[in-house]
């Protein structure tokens, strides 16, 4: 099969290594690495299973190999070509270009045993940065506001420049959680206040993603089982680990991703939140935090063992608190097994 990748992780998956300015061309049995002089010297080094050519034009390169490969059809994924770049690669050539999207990320949807043990290293890595963060929030982080909670958890999670960050960390209080992907605001910290910390690391360039809710009390702590002074709260609080503890529970190799989404989301409806469910139930998280599976109402995709993917329910009400509880967890025997 002939193919063509410009997304870095893309890249890396076949090869090992990529840069922000490469491309990577399969034709047949051979394969080519194509980057500028600035990144050569490490490209030689790091590329496996690729050949290495420096070019000050990518696209003019790739389309001279393609020439004189006499490539006739060449798949490639719409969603990493800008309008002009495609037509520049494209123009003229005389091949025929079949669009695959998603094409990376169907290949990786399955991970193998190394890309497990990774991405498990990443997961408890983030566990433990999590237990940092919760001693230094306990110690000095009431009285804060959430610009400064956000740059602790920052320097935190990535051990203080040590690790990547799998994104940025969302931080939010009690009315501010109620947005899935709230934005940092001047509101503090009170003794009595809920407070929602979604983060995660990278581990060998794998993503890690973890979400807690917390009541910011006496004994503060990321633990899953929190007990909130509002009635409301706390029914809607046991209403999502329940959700999140059964789906886990159930989870199974073999359900569309459709039916996992459902195991959270018919809990939350029954106990009377269905429309404060804003999201999806899940999403693949590999070199991508956001890759697939998606555990949707909508997704027909089967499970299958080695997939790896968040379970993360939440009920928001806006105006008042949100709460998510996240974790990872990979199919393995045909059941989920949390990272």
């Amino acid at each position: 099969m002939n193919y063509i990748l410009k997304d870095e992780n893309a890249l890396y998956y076949e090869c090992g290594y990529s840069s922000d300015n490469a491309l990577y061309l399969k034709c047949g049995s051979e394969a080519f690495f194509i980057t500028d002089s600035r990144y050569t010297v490490e490209a030689e080094e790091k590329v496996t299973q690729a050949e290495v050519i420096t070019s000050p034009n990518l696209i003019k390169t790739v389309r001279k190999l393609m020439k004189k490969a006499k490539i006739k059809k060449l798949s490639f994924d719409p969603k990493e070509w800008s309008v002009g770049a495609f037509e520049a690669l494209s123009a003229k050539s005389g091949i025929l270009f079949r669009q695959k999207p998603d094409f990376s990320h169907k290949k990786r949807i399955i991970k193998h045993d190394h890309e497990l043990e990774i991405l498990a290293t990443a997961a408890k890595l983030g566990r433990k940065a999590f237990q940092r963060l919760e001693q230094e929030i306990d110690t000095h982080g009431f009285g804060e506001d959430e610009y400064r909670l956000t740059y602790t958890a920052k320097s935190i999670l990535s051990d203080f420049g040590r690790y990547e960050l799998s994104f940025d960390p969302i931080v939010a209080i009690n009315a501010n959680a109620a947005k899935p992907h709230a934005l940092p605001t001047d509101t503090r910290l009170q003794k009595g206040g809920l407070l929602l910390v979604d983060a995660g690391l990278k581990y060998k360039r794998y993503c890690s993603d973890r979400t807690r809710t917390v009541y910011a009390g006496k004994h503060f702590q990321f633990r899953t089982r929190q007990h909130f002074t509002k009635r409301k709260i706390q029914k809607a609080y046991d209403t999502v680990l329940k959700a999140h503890d059964h789906a886990i529970h159930k989870a199974r190799s073999g359900m569309r991703a459709k039916k996992v989404d459902a195991l959270t989301r018919d809990l939350i409806e029954k106990a009377g939140f269905g429309k404060y469910f804003v999201h999806s139930t899940g999403h693949g998280v590999g070199l991508d935090i956001h890759e697939m599976p998606y555990i949707s109402s909508r997704s027909e995709t089967i499970i299958e063992d080695g997939m790896v993917y968040t379970i993360e329910p939440g009920i928001y009400i806006p105006g008042a608190f949100g709460i998510r509880i996240e974790d990872m967890v990979a199919m393995v025997d045909g059941k989920a097994a949390v990272l």
